[in-house]
């Protein structure tokens, strides 16, 4: 089972009643997060690594499969966080339109960007410095296998953490993401941070990119997630200053592992 979530529009009302996690009893629910913090590194390598962690979980889950069937010891899945900022890329996913890049190959190079279709849902998005990108490869058995309800976690992760700025921000109804300016009737709804997953027998990869001290002006030449009448926005926009993405990063975690019940081990990349 393969599911591919837009980081433009899913629903975005949690399901009432989430289902229970699909562990086997005698293997138990892993909710270590080992985190790997990446710094700036370049988009196909972090999603190769993405790709790697994502089949070794896979592998367990089978070689698990065919333990139970013979009564053999259980292995535990891992659960990863990947977190890194990367140079400038935009990436196209599955359901996303080529057209809604604005620039060709000349214009990609005059701004330094590169472009790559990847393997999650949704349309175009941007990548770049001062943007913190988290990548969750976790295998939902460990939590709880309901896909809405993990999105809404790591929007709920990411709302806390712009609260401890000062900011309200809030979801809109049939689009994925963090907003200001939220409300229904609003004047001017902003994304500040995208989504965008894949999920593989409950384990997820891809994930968040929350704009911190983003260089905005690269969204100028997309059309942002196919979107034409909202607007896009950072931390450092809406605060009047820079943020230093390591500090954000570092308010975030405790977050996202309070929302996950879970425990953060740090791990060397």
């Amino acid at each position: 089972m393969t599911t591919i979530f837009s980081a433009c529009a899913i629903p975005a009302v949690p399901q009432a009643q989430p289902t229970t996690g699909a562990a086997p009893a005698a293997l138990g629910q892993n909710r270590r997060i080992l985190v790997q913090r990446l710094g700036r590194a370049e988009y196909l390598p972090t999603w190769e690594l993405q790709e790697r962690l994502l089949a070794e979980t896979l592998a367990l889950k089978t070689q698990n499969r065919l333990a139970a069937e013979t009564g053999q010891p259980l292995a535990v899945t891992p659960n990863h966080l990947l977190l890194c900022e990367h140079p400038p890329v935009y990436t196209l996913g599955k359901s996303g339109k080529p057209e809604h890049l604005l620039l060709d190959e000349a214009g990609l190079a005059q701004h330094g960007a590169t472009f790559h279709r990847i393997n999650r849902g949704g349309d175009i998005t941007f990548h770049g410095p001062g943007q913190l990108v988290g990548y969750p490869i976790f295998d939902l058995d460990n939590f709880f296998t309901d896909i809405h309800r993990y999105l809404r976690l790591l929007e709920e992760a990411v709302m806390l953490t712009l609260a401890d700025y000062g900011l309200r921000a809030g979801r809109i109804a049939g689009l994925t993401g963090v907003w200001l300016d939220f409300e229904e009737g609003a004047p001017n709804p902003r994304k500040i941070c995208a989504l965008g997953v894949k999920c593989s027998r409950w384990v997820t990869m891809h994930g968040f990119a929350l704009n911190v001290n983003t260089d905005l002006t690269y969204f100028g030449h997309i059309v942002p997630c196919g979107i034409t009448d909202k607007a896009v926005t950072s931390l450092q926009q809406e605060l009047g200053r820079a943020v230093p993405l390591a500090e954000v990063q570092e308010r975030l975690l405790p977050h996202l592992a309070n929302l996950f019940a879970a425990d953060l081990i740090s791990v060397s990349s």
